[in-house]
């Protein structure tokens, strides 16, 4: 008996479930090739009238992405950031993406590359969650990365 995947198939229920069976393959596949996998999502705690605060994570894609942009609805806006140290003196900077290459972790961190909320519209209890929302970019195409970020003590 042969398996053929063409309309004139003696078994057209097998063409189907084949073509079904290679579908879903692929979409899997290509999902597990896009896959962005973070952990430690944390924010700063704020003091009172802090407008600002710096959230870090740990970010790894399975494939060559990059992190271009940031949201949460608990800020105005959000930016991705390096802090470098030039001369004994540090400086902070906007960065339009941040690279992510295939399966190594990427730390963003205190004193290095971070993500700056503005704005902020309520203070940031210890415990409390910080929704963000990560944009990924990978072979041209955009995608979201939703992540709940833990407050913590400004002394952590």
């Amino acid at each position: 008996m042969s398996l053929s995947l063409t309309t004139g198939s003696k078994h057209p229920f097998l063409s189907i479930l084949a073509t079904v069976w290679l579908g879903a393959w692929s979409a899997s596949a290509a999902h597990a090739a896009a896959a962005v996998d973070v952990k430690d999502a944390w924010v700063r705690a704020t003091v009172p009238g802090q407008k600002v605060a710096g959230a870090y994570l740990e970010i790894q894609s399975r494939s060559a992405a990059r992190l271009v942009g940031v949201r949460s609805p608990l800020a105005k806006s959000a930016e991705i950031h390096s802090m470098s140290n030039e001369g004994g003196v540090m400086k902070m900077r906007h960065l339009d993406a941040l690279d992510l290459p295939a399966g190594q972790s990427v730390r963003l961190e205190p004193s290095g590359n971070h993500i700056m909320l503005f704005d902020i519209k309520q203070p940031l209890e210890p415990g409390a969650r910080v929704p963000l929302t990560l944009i990924i970019e990978q072979k041209g195409k955009k995608k979201s990365v939703e992540v709940q970020a833990e407050v913590r003590s400004v002394t952590e």
